[in-house]
Order: C-alpha cells, then sequence, then structure tokens
C-alpha cells in the first residue's frame, strides 16, 4: 500500500545511504569522440562501448522500448548507477558555489543553535543527491524531519520505494507538493508535534512557552520557500522554479506557537559526486551556467532509455524520434534538427524542461537498491 504522508524526526545515527550491491556486469565504457567528417550534420557524440549483449547497440533502427525488452530483469538500479559514474567522467566537472552560499552556511550553523527541529527538504526524484554529506554534523541530535518534496513528479512505486527503504531504518518521511500545499499542514503539525518537549521542559523551569523554532534547510530549489509559504498561505518567501532566488535568512511566524527559518539553498563547495551532480543538473537543483546543457540532456536521454520497471519508449511517444539508447548526442541533434533548425541547445533544453514539468512521465531518478521493484 502507498504511504503518502507521514513522518517523524530522527537522529543523524539513524541514517545511512542505500548500499549498492557489488557490481554484476562490464560496465559500459563511455567516451567523446568528435566526428571524423568536418561537416556540420554530423555533431560529436558520446559512445558506448560494452554492455551484456550486442544487439542493444549494434541495431541502430531499434527504438528504446525494443532495447528496454532485452534487458527486462537484468538491468537495474546497480547498473544504472555504473553506467552513470562511466558516462559522467569524460564530461566537464559540474561545479556551482555562488557566494551567498558560503555566508549562509556561516550564519545557518549560527541559527542551528536557535533551532527546536530542523527540517530537512530534499527532492523526491533524487533523495540521495539532494542530501548535504555535512548535514549530519552540522545537525548533531538536533531532532529533524524529512521532507521529500515533488512527489506529484514520481510514481506510486517510487514513493513506496522510498518509504520502504526508511521505514526498515525505524524513519518515516513525509511526501510533500509544495506548489499544491499536499502535506504542508501536516508538516506543521508534525513540527509543533516533535519539538512539544521544548515548552514542557520550559514550564517545568517556571517559563512562559514560547513559539516552536524550526529551521527549513537543502539544496537549491528543492522547494523549501514554496512549502512556507502554502504553510502560511500567503507568499511571505521569494520563490521561483530555479536555484538561487533565495540569498538570505529569513524568520517568519506561522500562527501563535510555530516559528519557521527560511534558508537559502546549500551545496558543497566542491561537488566529488559528479553522477550526483549530473542529476542535480537534470532536476534543475543547480545553477545552469555550471554544466553544458546538452550534455545533460544527452545523459537524460540515456537515463530515460535504462530506467528500470519504467515505460522506456516515452521519449518515442513524446518526440515520435527513435533512439537506441546508445548516443544521447545523437537523439539530441534528430530533435535539433526537427525542431529548431539544427540548434542543439535549443533541443536539448527541450528536452530538459519537458522532463522538468513531468512532460516525459512520473519518475525518479533513483531508487535505493535493496527497495527495487522488478
Amino acid at each position: 500500500m502507498a504511504i503518502h504522508l507521514s513522518g517523524v524526526f530522527f537522529n543523524k545515527s539513524s541514517i545511512s545511504p542505500p548500499v549498492f550491491q557489488q557490481q554484476r556486469r562490464p560496465p559500459f565504457t563511455v567516451f567523446a569522440a568528435a566526428s571524423a567528417a568536418t561537416s556540420s550534420s554530423s555533431p560529436p557524440t558520446i559512445q558506448i562501448v560494452g554492455g551484456k549483449t550486442a544487439s542493444w547497440y549494434g541495431n541502430g533502427g531499434m527504438n528504446s522500448s525494443k532495447a528496454g525488452d532485452c534487458f527486462e530483469n537484468e538491468y537495474d538500479w546497480t547498473d544504472l548507477e555504473n553506467d552513470l559514474y562511466h558516462w559522467t567522467k569524460t564530461l566537464r566537472p559540474v561545479q556551482w558555489y555562488p557566494g551567498h552560499i558560503a555566508k549562509t552556511e556561516r550564519e545557518l550553523k549560527e541559527q542551528l543553535k536557535l533551532m527546536d527541529v530542523v527540517i530537512e527538504v530534499r527532492d523526491g526524484r533524487i533523495p540521495m543527491s539532494t542530501s548535504h554529506p555535512q548535514m549530519d554534523s552540522w545537525l548533531g541530535n538536533r531532532k529533524r524531519i524529512l521532507v521529500l518534496n515533488r512527489e506529484d513528479m514520481i510514481s506510486t512505486a517510487d514513493r513506496n520505494a522510498w518509504a520502504d527503504y526508511y521505514g526498515r531504518q525505524g524513519i518515516k518521511v513525509v511526501f510533500s507538493n509544495g506548489k499544491l500545499g499536499m502535506g504542508t499542514m501536516k508538516l506543521g503539525r508534525l513540527a509543533k508535534s516533535v519539538a512539544a518537549e521544548v515548552n514542557i521542559k520550559r514550564r517545568a523551569r517556571g517559563l512562559l512557552p514560547r513559539p516552536v523554532r524550526a529551521g527549513i534547510v537543502g539544496y537549491p530549489n528543492v522547494g523549501k520557500s514554496s512549502l512556507i509559504n502554502r504553510l502560511l498561505k500567503r507568499r511571505m518567501c521569494p520563490a521561483a522554479p530555479r536555484p538561487g532566488v533565495t540569498r538570505s535568512l529569513k524568520w517568519v511566524r506561522f500562527g501563535n506557537d510555530l516559528e519557521l527559518l527560511d534558508s537559502p539553498g546549500i551545496i558543497p563547495m566542491r561537488m566529488s559526486d559528479q553522477t550526483a551532480a549530473i542529476k542535480l543538473a537534470i532536476c534543475d537543483d543547480i545553477g545552469e551556467k555550471s554544466y553544458d546543457v546538452t550534455d545533460v540532456a544527452a545523459i537524460l536521454v540515456q537515463l530515460l532509455s535504462r530506467l528500470p520497471a519504467a515505460n522506456n519508449n516515452v521519449l518515442w511517444e513524446r518526440y515520435k524520434i527513435d533512439t537506441d539508447g546508445r548516443c544521447g548526442k545523437t537523439f539530441v541533434h534528430k530533435l535539433a534538427v526537427e525542431l529548431f533548425n539544427g540548434d542543439e541547445h535549443q533541443g536539448a533544453f527541450r528536452i530538459l524542461s519537458d522532463f522538468r514539468k513531468g512532460r516525459l512521465g512520473l519518475r525518479a531518478l533513483e531508487r535505493p537498491v535493496q527497495s527495487r521493484l522488478t
């Protein structure tokens, strides 16, 4: 049964990342190669060598749905992560660290001392990639609520997989939709309940109760400000569908018994995990200037052609253009010629935009391996 809305606080010792099982097959190898032809009709491509069967790559006319059939019950989320690691090795590293983030980190660490509970918001499409590696050390044993936002952009199977993963660790996760407000009122009640003991202790010392202080933290563009605006039922915090809109910390009052701190998105100063960085780029959770749009769209095409337990024919259904799943840049080039007079930047942006708006189906780009569904 799908678990839609539930929540509980937890300490850092209760969280552990999914453990990927040992690699079961040789990974695909990716390298960029410029075409020998000088004609503009032959763009540079990402070439992939290796794999389980020659038929996966040998038939240039095979569309993504037929290719997916070749790997049914064989290609899984471990394989996908292995391939993504090799695809990103030859790309320009994705790095994005605006100056205001360093200032935010310093101020946030000071404000943490005042917080009774921390609400960590992640992108439901990529929960692990939007988990800050230093968050646990910053929060210590402070009470925390985990929110997976954008539940409207993932499937029921994705929600079940992540609910099961956290449930196995004794953690219940809140799924929310900041745009429509689903889950926000429950989140407000939960924040008050997990920090109720603050006022119990104050009364025991003869002090008057005060509003519970909750800080909302997370990566850029995961929906922190939208959640606050929905909670307050008015636009108190600037919000827009792009990273870097919120640039300063701001306390706002929710009723008489809850204060919320809206904070700018925080990311590591240097992103050593480039597979996570590519997912951030695909989901628009990082600044566009940090990556090559065409490269990222090409990776997305290859991901959509291989996602386990998904409709691998979605690209054909949307654009009526065949893809064999082997070279994402070839697909981007075909789309650019078809729709944008050969402008590959526009073609790549169309693919990314369609994914970000849910036009390529409701799907997460990550699953915990032990909870994958076949």
